[in-house]
């Protein structure tokens, strides 16, 4: 190791090693009372190991940086437990990229994304918020009344950029099919060969009931239901995203009308400049996924729902 006055020190290639092995490995597997490593928290531990006698956090930083490395990050993550998530997938996938079953699908043919945002809420803000000034960022008092919460469904026209909506005091096989009767009573959609509906496995659209209850009532629909724990696999999500990003943050409404009525009026201030998402998780990152998840010893498929 070099100790010359203002330069780096010198570390062999199998310290990097080490120490970039100790990055993957999960604090609570060494016995460490941590969730997860700082780039200090490494640097005390690879000197508590014996690996060096003295290293910088910065230098781990560092070396971590060149693999993209960030043990001090985390991201919530769900593995695919559905028996048939990639059949499931694969279905919807295929309606984004615009075929079903093979055929590409027609110019009176739809496809549907949607599900429900819920309990939104009306917080009544004690003090009016401030608009922004020279120096100075939006003011928002922190305290607040609650003023009741509501359900907002939406139906996303994938291939069309349209956007449909309603507000209800709560979600249920009643709110849910009056966004489809909204959607289904109009034009195109009424007199459209088919209408795929893409829909996760909520109550309100769950299993071959709902598939019956719909297709019954509408025969030219088509009820898809994404694999258990999929909805980043429903484009509806995207536009929700959208929604609370403009919409409901910073959260100040006087009323619970307010939010229905703001909710309502950006639909179409929305679609002046919507276009159709760029989707681009195709079949074949899929099957690079599920190849992945398939090789990890943590994957294992519980019986779901079909």
């Amino acid at each position: 190791m070099n100790h010359e006055t203002g330069a780096r020190p010198f570390f062999p290639p199998e310290v990097v090693v080490q120490v970039k092995a100790l990055a993957c490995e999960l604090p609570a597997q060494t016995d460490l009372p941590l969730s997860r490593f700082s780039r200090q928290d490494l640097a005390r531990e690879v000197v508590a190991r014996g690996i060096v006698a003295k290293i910088s956090g910065a230098t781990i930083w560092r070396w971590l940086d060149q693999d993209a490395l960030r043990p001090w990050q985390h991201r919530s993550w769900i593995f695919p437990r559905d028996p048939q998530f990639e059949h499931k997938a694969g279905r919807v996938l295929d309606l984004y990229q615009g075929y079903w079953q093979d055929q590409p699908l027609g110019s009176d043919e739809y496809v549907i994304s949607a599900d429900e945002k819920t309990s939104i809420q009306a917080r009544v803000r004690i003090h009016p918020t401030q608009p922004a000034q020279p120096g100075q960022a939006m003011r928002v008092e922190f305290e607040y009344e609650r003023g009741g919460a509501l359900a907002y469904l939406a139906a996303w026209d994938v291939r069309r950029a349209k956007i449909f909506g309603c507000c209800d005091p709560t979600t249920g096989i009643v709110p849910f099919d009056g966004l489809v009767q909204l959607v289904m009573s109009q034009e195109p959609y009424r007199q459209a060969k088919r209408v795929f509906w893409i829909v996760d496995n909520g109550s309100s659209h769950r299993g071959q009931a709902a598939c019956q209850r719909l297709e019954q009532k509408y025969s030219n629909l088509v009820l898809v239901h994404l694999p258990v724990h999929a909805s980043w696999l429903n484009q509806i999500e995207i536009y929700f995203s959208v929604v609370q990003r403009k919409v409901l943050t910073p959260n100040d409404f006087p009323s619970l009308e307010a939010v229905a009525k703001r909710l309502l009026d950006f639909q179409p201030y929305y679609e002046q400049i919507a276009k159709p998402f760029e989707w681009r998780f195709t079949r074949v990152e899929l099957r690079e996924l599920m190849a992945k998840l398939k090789a990890s010893p943590n994957y294992t498929l519980a019986d779901c729902p079909p």
